[in-house]
């Protein structure tokens, strides 16, 4: 019995939050290297790298190929979105990296002690 079951829907939910969820933490980057920015700005970011891992993971690409493919349009969007040159744009997104595996942990900790409380 599968675990779950994958429909267009599900796919195209779970690529829009991840994309939310990268837009929030590139704008956590960019406030972090830039000071005060747009936050509007961040949500040309997340999508493209959101695309990627959904794509790649669904198509059982090497996850060597996948991250390097996601951090490469991180920067390019970066670069886009923010118009910053690129020694900039690389430090924005190795921050954008950090900050997303950070908050990736601590959410996905919490969902973990929330799914073993007792009943």
């Amino acid at each position: 019995m599968p675990a779950q079951t994958v429909t267009p829907l599900s796919v195209l939910v779970t690529t829009v939050l991840f994309a939310l969820f990268l837009s929030l933490t590139a704008h956590l980057a960019a406030r972090n290297v830039l000071g005060d920015v747009d936050p509007r700005r961040a949500l040309y970011v997340g999508p493209l790298p959101a695309v990627v891992s959904v794509v790649g993971g669904g198509f059982a690409v090497p996850a060597a190929v996948t991250v390097t493919v996601a951090f490469a349009l991180d920067a390019v969007m970066f670069r886009w979105s923010y118009d910053q040159p690129p020694r900039v744009v690389a430090v924005m997104t190795v921050i954008h990296a950090a900050v997303t595996i950070l908050v990736g942990v601590v959410l996905g900790g919490i969902a973990l002690l929330l799914s073993t409380r007792p009943t």
